[in-house]
This record gives C-alpha cells, structure tokens and sequence, in this order.
C-alpha cells in the first residue's frame, strides 16, 4: 500500500505540475517533457497498483513498450514510401522513410548488442573499452540517434495531446493561417481543411466569431491568399460581414502579427482561436507568444500519410532555434556522457 501511495502522488505532482504550465503557457517546450514525465509517473502507479500480480503488470507493460518502439519506425518506413507513391521523390517526402530506417536499424544494433553482452556475462563497461574504434562509432552514432528519435517522439506526443484536449466554443476572433495557392486563385486541399474547421468553429459558437483569414499575395499568385479564403468562405455560407480579410503578410509570423493589428483596432472583448494544420499547432503558438498574442491554437485534418514528414519538419524548425538547438545538444552530452567518461578513463589509464 505503500508503493501505491508514493507513485500515486508522484504521479499526481507530475500531472498538476504539467497541467499548470500547459495552463500558463502551451507554446513552452518544457511541456513536452513534463507531459513525457507524467506518462512514466503514471506508468509507475501502473505498475505498482498490480499487487501480487506485479511481474505480470510489468511484462505487459514492457512487451506495449517494446511493440511501441518497433511499430513507430515500420510505420515511418511505410509512411515514407507512401509519401513517395503519392507525392514524388522531392528531399522533404523521404523524411519518414529515413528516419524510419534510421532508427530501426539502430533498435536492431542495440539489441544484438545488448544481446551480446548479456550471453557473455561481461559488463557493458568491459564491452566499451574492448570495442574497436568503429564499434565506438556505431554505439555512440546509435545512441545520438535513439536519443533525436526519443526527443521526437516527447514532441509527438505533446503534439498528439495538443489535439485532443477541449476547446471551449465562445471566441470572439478566428484566425486562418493561410498557404499557397493553386494556378494563382483556387484553394488547395490543405487550406480548404483549415477553412472548413474554422467553419466549423464559427457554427458551434453561441455568438458567431469574426473571421480573419491571413496571407498575403504571392509572386506567382493573382490574388492575395485571404481573397481567396474570403471567397471561399462566403461560398459556404458565411456573411460578408463576419470577415476580415488580412492581405499583406508573407510568412507565419506575419500572419500573426498582422492579424493581431487588426485585433488591436476593435474595441470589444478579444477571445481569439487560431486555426492551422494539426501539425503546424504548437508552433504557430510560439509565434503567437512572440508577438505578443494570446489565443488557442485548433488544429484542421490533415491527410494521415502526410502528417509524419509534416511533424518531422516542424521538429527541426524549432531546434533550429538557437535555444533549442543549445538544450538539444546538451541532453545529447548527457545521454552520451556515461560512455565518453568510459573512453577517457580508458585512454589515460
């Protein structure tokens, strides 16, 4: 009873602490590892909770995770020759394919290794030092992978949990992020999901939100993208007088800071949602906070096969942030300091 009752209030202080952040602020990052940290705390109460029947618990729950870890990169190597199949072999649709790869090839490597150390009965301390200087390579390039693969897979969840929790329906704004085009005037299917969400926001609200769709004009486009989005919208109903039309920016973080002048101009209340691709939420909240612009971030459908190459390129937009790109790179120092302390000792024994 014990056990229970400490893993019980762990995981109760991981989950308060990760909802009171996600509360304050849901661009933080830190919320991705919280979320990741309360899952575990309540994979403890688990385990715990199972009495005498704890092996038991313990192997079902080892077995879910190691099923986990095998079926996410067969599903991004399948994934990417679906990306392949459907959208051509251009750099950015082979993303899952190699990341898939990548890392299944390295759960393979680390478990033959793992495997191999275990039948010899030497310690992994022992195999390190006996290992040639490729073996080092391939362990350290292996565990630096698993390490972006684990990182990426927090950012998933956090992304996954980001679409799934409530939204209230009483906003006074909506903004659309928009997107490209197509033959300079028509709306692809990509926009037409976010424009049918908001749609769909602007139904389900008690007092009907204004609208604000963003983009600007393209060089190879005849009309602004929110012209399009205007007329798209009032083709599904929606009055003239419900939109804003923003028509000048040309990138994301215009497209927020823009729309939030049009905000700062009304004088009545200002409970805004924004709504974008599932995949591009958390990080069109990071622009909001930038500029300084408080709203919920809704996410539209988005074609399964496309969202992992999708959410494998908002991952390395954000670590390409000097922050972030800092804090990955030390986790990486920590993740690989065990073996590095290993070596050293070894090289000046």
């Amino acid at each position: 009873m014990g056990d229970i009752a400490i893993t019980g209030l762990m995981s109760v202080f991981w989950w308060g602490l990760f909802f009171l952040y996600f509360r304050k602020d849901r661009s933080r990052y830190r919320n991705c590892y919280l979320l990741a940290i309360a899952l575990a705390s309540l994979f403890l109460f688990v385990l715990s909770a199972g009495g005498e029947y704890v092996r038991t618990v313990a192997l079902y729950l080892i077995y879910a995770v190691l099923f986990g870890l095998l079926v996410v990169p067969v599903f991004f190597i399948y994934n990417g020759i679906l990306m392949i199949i459907r959208e051509g072999r251009h750099p950015a649709q082979l993303l899952s394919l190699c990341l898939g790869i990548v890392i299944l090839l390295c759960e393979v490597f680390i478990f033959a290794r793992i495997t191999g150390v275990y039948q010899s009965g030497a310690s992994l301390e022992d195999q390190i030092r006996s290992s040639t200087a490729l073996q080092t390579a391939e362990i350290l390039f292996c565990i630096s992978v698993m390490y972006g693969a684990g990182s990426f897979y927090v950012f998933m969840l956090y992304t996954l949990f980001l679409q799934i929790i409530p939204i209230k329906k009483d906003f006074d704004y909506v903004i659309i992020h928009g997107s490209g085009l197509l033959d300079g005037n028509r709306v692809p299917k990509l926009l037409q999901d976010r424009l049918d969400k908001a749609i769909e926001v602007y139904r389900k609200d008690p007092t009907p939100p204004t609208l604000i769709p963003s983009g600007g004009q393209g060089e190879d486009e005849s009309i602004p993208e929110a012209e399009a989005m205007r007329q798209y919208l009032v083709s599904k109903g929606i009055p003239e007088r419900d939109i804003i039309p923003e028509t000048d920016s040309r990138t994301t973080q215009e497209n927020i800071e823009f729309s939030k002048k049009i905000l700062d101009q009304m004088d009545d209340r200002k409970y805004t949602a924004l709504v974008t691709s599932n995949y591009h939420v958390y990080r069109a909240l990071r622009y909001c906070k930038k500029a300084g612009l408080k709203c919920t971030g809704i996410g539209s459908h988005v074609a399964l096969y496309f969202w992992p190459s999708a959410l494998i390129r908002e991952f390395i937009a954000i670590h390409a942030e000097k922050k972030h790109a800092v804090l990955f790179i030390a986790g990486w120092l920590v993740c690989i300091s065990p073996m590095l302390l290993v070596l050293i000792g070894e090289l000046f024994s």
